[in-house]
């Protein structure tokens, strides 16, 4: 069972610096506000801000220069390869490389996607289940939802390989736009069909990619979960010797 807990204050004041640097409000090589310019602007503690410039760091967004302050990096590398799964999932062409489409249907939207599609709890939603492989091996399990009302009149309840990407598809068909992409990771355990599928061990944690597909307006258009075995990711950072 997975429960949504609200992360700690410095985690909340960490993101939101996160963004200002990801929309250009901090440009990488300029220096970030000081602890004090800080804790004036958000209303937090000092030890709260401390503890997010740390995060910040230690996930390579930041830098710290003698002398010069704390200047903004810009994304790292490590992010961009998290992004490159989201895309992919978006964009996949289900007839083209390798993995095959193995399940289609109106399921209960799972909780965790509930609140990304912005629906009830329980309501009835299309899942396209898709299973990517690798010289024989499952190496990432791509779980789409889409609004009932969404998909009616298109082939995405068709148990067939999708030819194009969904957002061709849906753009397409039902003349809307996708505009932004919003991320979350985490880690938990999967469910016993996941865990069958990826070839786990019991007790093997997987990395959750929730990748949240939105119009200009913010509405949830689709969202897919991407499963990464843990056991089988390998993350390289880059860091400067100073």
């Amino acid at each position: 069972m997975a429960y949504e807990v609200e992360p700690p204050k410095y985690v909340r004041l960490a993101q939101t610096l996160q963004q200002r640097i990801e929309d250009g409000t901090y440009a990488p090589g300029t220096r970030v506000p000081s602890e004090n310019q800080l804790v004036q602007a958000f209303g937090m503690s000092r030890p709260t801000v401390v503890r997010a410039l740390e995060l910040l760091k230690r996930d390579g967004w930041l830098e710290s220069r003698q002398g010069y302050g704390t200047i903004v990096c810009g994304r790292p590398e490590v992010v961009e390869q998290k992004d490159r799964r989201g895309r992919e999932a978006l964009e996949r062409d289900e007839t083209q490389g390798a993995g095959r489409l193995i399940e289609v249907g109106r399921v209960p939207v799972p909780a965790r996607v509930a609140s990304a599609l912005g629906l009830p709890k329980k309501t009835e939603v299309l899942m396209r289940r898709f299973l990517v492989e690798e010289d024989g091996e499952a190496v990432e399990l791509v779980s789409s939802y889409f609004p009932a009302g969404l998909v009616e009149g298109t082939e995405l309840g068709t148990d067939e390989p999708l030819s194009g990407s969904v957002r061709e598809h849906l753009e397409t068909r039902k003349k809307v736009r996708f505009d932004h992409v919003v991320e979350r990771v985490s880690a938990r355990l999967p469910e016993a069909s996941e865990a069958e599928l990826l070839e786990l061990p019991e007790g093997t944690p997987v990395l959750s990619v929730l990748v949240v597909a939105c119009d200009a307006s913010g509405r949830s258009l689709q969202v897919a979960d991407v499963l990464l075995p843990a056991d089988r990711q390998e993350l390289e950072d880059t860091y400067r010797l100073s």
